[in-house]
């Protein structure tokens, strides 16, 4: 292996693009440094040399001197646009945009594969966590059997707030917002889509499965209400939004993003405000945790610092599992057993559940703890209305319903439902 120049184009010159130009610049042993750097808008002051930026991609795309593109840019249009013409000239390329990421994963595991050309994206995942690499590297064989993380810092910070502090949902936005962990439009965030493409992208490294962001099952947070938080409180529960993917005994893959009551066993438990925290479950080596700072400008920057130094060496992501003779999928055939609250009876429809195990009723709010099959979830319209908050419940995913039947046949005998 050598340690060769890399002659870096810079799309975006944010918080994170001058982080990046300004540690490059200092740190000559990295054998990297920034010759172009393609700007939207002219007319805004920056704090580098004029003659270093550009308003044309092709200044970048087309210079034969320039063998890496780091695109940091927040419009997956166009980001998508920039990387397939970079890979198509055989420069490697650096990003964080999971948007871009996800929703074009199968066109750009093509283009890499048809141009021999690294394309690394630690950063669009986790922030400084590297769990893209771990998943590459150390979790490469068959023996994975379970991710389930908080991969969405917002989201992390705001369910903290709440029950934690006690704050209601907006004001915990709002606190988000002025903190800068929440954007101005927080729509990804809040309603799971954030996650879901995150999601998108680790399924790839963990199971070899390619998927489209809007294919798997999200929601967020907008729904959960102060009784939730209350009722966690009372259990000495956490509400976090996870992302989950996990092979059954089947072999199939169950996948989701949706809110999870944690408990204190869980090392998600502990994982507060901005940070992330993934637990990695493998059949040899039992669980792995790993947790950081999931977003800002030092976490991201810190992850494509350390793609760019990688690509000194010619790294590239292998997708051994994608590549596997063993081929995973994703199913809809298992259950889950999940908490709802809601308003009234005609909020929801009581037949979509294989059984209930609780139900309670006050003034203010009714839940049910039941079980159903996450293929009539996928289907069911009250999973959406603001009525109704659903919260899947710890080691909520259940595969042996035969087994559960006898309990629920028990627990009809006590009386209880």
């Amino acid at each position: 292996m050598t340690d060769k120049q890399l002659t870096i184009g810079l799309f975006g010159f944010g918080v994170v693009g001058e982080g990046i130009y300004n540690v490059l610049k200092q740190t000559p042993s990295l054998n990297a440094r920034v010759k172009t750097i393609c700007i939207k808008h002219a007319w805004k002051k920056r704090n580098v040399s004029a003659e270093l930026l550009t308003t044309s991609y092709d200044a970048i795309l087309e210079d034969p001197e320039i063998n890496v593109v780091v695109e940091l840019i927040d419009d997956a249009d166009e980001a998508i646009k920039i990387v397939t013409k970079a890979l198509q000239q055989k420069k490697a390329v650096v990003s964080a945009n999971k948007k871009m990421i996800a929703e074009h994963l199968p066109e750009l595991l093509s283009l890499q594969k048809e141009y021999e050309t690294p394309f690394l994206y630690e950063a669009a995942v986790c922030g400084s966590i590297p769990v893209i690499r771990n998943l590459e590297e150390y979790y490469d064989n068959d023996m994975l059997q379970a991710i389930c993380g908080i991969i969405n810092g917002s989201t992390n910070f705001i369910l903290t707030k709440i029950i934690d502090e006690g704050l209601g949902y907006k004001e915990a936005l709002l606190l988000a917002q002025q903190q800068g962990f929440a954007e101005s439009n927080p729509t990804l965030d809040v309603k799971g889509i954030d996650a879901a493409n995150k999601l998108t992208i680790l399924l790839a490294h963990a199971y070899g499965i390619v998927t489209p962001p809007n294919k798997l099952l999200h929601i967020g947070i907008t729904q959960i209400r102060a009784e939730d938080a209350g009722l966690a409180d009372e259990k000495n529960y956490k509400i976090k939004l996870t992302a989950q993917a996990r092979k059954l005994s089947t072999g199939a893959v169950a996948a989701f993003v949706l809110p999870q009551f944690v408990t204190n066993e869980s090392q998600l438990f502990y994982v507060k405000n901005e940070f992330n925290g993934v637990v990695i479950e493998s059949t040899l080596s039992d669980k792995q945790f790993i947790s950081g700072k999931g977003a800002g400008r030092y976490p991201t920057s810190s992850a494509v610092l350390s793609d760019i130094s990688a690509l000194r060496y010619d790294y590239k992501y292998e997708y051994r599992k994608l590549n596997s003779v063993v081929k995973n999928l994703l199913t809809n055939d298992f259950y889950l057993k999940v908490y709802v609250s809601f308003d009234n009876w005609n909020d929801i429809n009581r037949e979509d559940f294989e059984w209930l195990e609780e139900y309670h009723s006050n003034e203010k709010r009714q839940y049910l703890v039941g079980v159903i099959h996450f293929e009539k979830l996928k289907h069911c319209t009250w999973l959406y209305k603001d009525s109704v908050s659903l919260i899947v419940c710890p080691n909520g995913i259940i595969e042996n319903i035969e087994l559960r039947k006898v309990q629920k046949r028990s627990l009809e005998l006590a009386g209880i439902v």
